[in-house]
């Protein structure tokens, strides 16, 4: 078995995860935040629709430099859930395609994220897939889960049933 299989059933367990939470997202409260700290829930929303493309830069380069111009630029959050919904099944098939196509060697290829000329961590892609796109994205996807609770939105289950919802 190539290891790309196995990050292809996860893929698509984790991904149809996000998707069901995403979709439970109120319209009309995207701007809700919870606290003064906290980010808003269509900037979470959105966030997460945008991480499979960090996927993809993670399996088709082997650095990022956060320093970079286009790095300081924060993406603008749509207006409407659609516009969101949209934006991840195109980021989610994508990542999902390129993960496809990868070699076993592929996720081994160190990768770097820097600020500038210093080094934050090297890892193997591997590392980095687990850590910064799949932990990353059930970090934040827990977080809006919190959300929907706070504006009494059902909560779908994840890795089982929740107080609103039974996988059966």
């Amino acid at each position: 078995m190539a290891i790309r299989d196995g990050w292809l059933v996860e893929w698509d367990v984790e991904g149809e995860t996000t998707r069901r939470i995403l979709a439970r997202v109120p319209g009309d409260a995207l701007a809700y935040t919870p606290h003064a700290k906290s980010p808003t829930m269509g900037w979470l929303a959105n966030h997460l629709a945008l991480l499979p493309r960090w996927g993809i830069m993670t399996l088709t380069t082997t650095e990022l430099d956060l320093a970079l111009p286009e790095m300081q630029q924060h993406p603008v959050v749509p207006d409407a859930l659609e516009e969101i919904l949209a934006t991840f099944d195109e980021h989610a098939a994508a990542f999902r395609a390129v993960l496809a196509q990868q070699e076993d060697e592929a996720f081994m290829v160190p990768w770097t994220m820097r600020m500038g000329p210093e080094v934050i961590f090297t890892q193997p892609r591997s590392g980095v897939l687990r850590g910064m796109i799949f932990n990353h994205l059930v970090h934040h996807r827990a977080q809006l889960g919190v959300y929907l609770r706070l504006n009494n939105v059902p909560v779908p289950f994840t890795y089982g049933p929740t107080a609103d919802e039974s996988p059966m």
